[in-house]
């Protein structure tokens, strides 16, 4: 049996890495530069599915994503839910009065500012947090340091100098598991589905009212709603929804038929089970 190919962006070592180890073993990661690389990997690959941020609890929305999603019509196969856990990596010979400068993805370095802070650290911004333990590990200066995961030590044989120096903990970031192929599970009862689309309204008054007003009547709960604005335009806007429900249920069926009624556009992008992180 093949191995599983999965596509994320960043290098071995990053959060997405762990995140897909986490979802699946025995898998072939294939490391990006760019979300929009990612994103190609899987459209050009049926047999390819990406690893993607799509949110973190203290930053927000993770940029570039929502414009990705309606160019390539992935389909959402699920979703995880990844704690995110920063540690200051050193040189193996390096110890922490050594270290004068700190690299990292600059979320990363503004997740850290208390321990940055105290140390008096000079920052230096990269690409993405395993890259810059990545370049470290072929750095021979031993006044760096950065800051990544517990793993990206372990692949670039990094000393990890103080671990969690987050600022702040609870930090997750939810991941969306998608491919080229629909993937539509079973309705089953008992079990928490959520369904996740893009929409465009209609240039008429009150558009986003009337066609939320189905999801109020029909009491589904919407669990995530942004908007994003469409290309070189300032007057419209597309939407992402998720909500807790299975298109096979009467009730959803209804407050989609409002939702399109009203919408000058609408793709759903997936049903798939809720994690289990939602129960917490």
């Amino acid at each position: 049996m093949s191995k599983r190919k999965i596509a994320i962006q960043g290098e071995l070592g990053a959060y997405s890495h762990i995140a897909a180890e986490n979802l699946y073993k025995d898998t072939i990661i294939k490391t990006c530069t760019t979300f929009e690389e990612t994103f190609k990997e899987a459209y050009d690959d049926p047999n390819c599915k990406i690893v993607i941020p799509i949110e973190n609890s203290l930053a927000g929305r993770v940029a570039d994503i929502h414009y990705l999603l309606p160019k390539y019509k992935l389909q959402i196969h699920g979703e995880h839910f990844q704690t995110v856990e920063h540690n200051l990596l050193g040189k193996p010979e390096a110890s922490l009065n050594d270290i004068k400068y700190v690299r990292s993805h600059a979320q990363a370095i503004g997740q850290c500012q208390k321990m940055i802070t105290k140390n008096s650290f000079k920052t230096i911004v990269s690409a993405d947090t395993a890259g810059s333990a990545k370049d470290l590990a072929n750095n021979k200066e031993k006044n760096i340091a950065a800051i990544a995961s517990k793993l990206s030590a372990e692949i670039y044989n990094l000393k990890i100098l103080e671990k969690n120096v987050e600022d702040e903990k609870g930090n997750v970031t939810r991941f969306l598991i998608m491919g080229k192929n629909v993937h539509q599970p079973n309705y089953v009862k008992d079990k928490k589905f959520i369904t996740s689309c893009i929409f465009r309204l209609k240039s008429i008054p009150s558009a986003l009212y009337k066609c939320l007003g189905g999801f109020a009547t029909n009491q589904i709960n919407m669990t995530k709603l942004e908007s994003f604005s469409v290309k070189n335009t300032f007057d419209q806007a597309n939407f992402y929804l998720d909500f807790e429900g299975h298109l096979e249920e009467k009730r959803v069926q209804i407050a989609m038929e409002e939702l399109g009624f009203h919408t000058q556009s609408l793709d759903v992008l997936g049903e798939y089970e809720a994690s289990n992180y939602r129960k917490n």
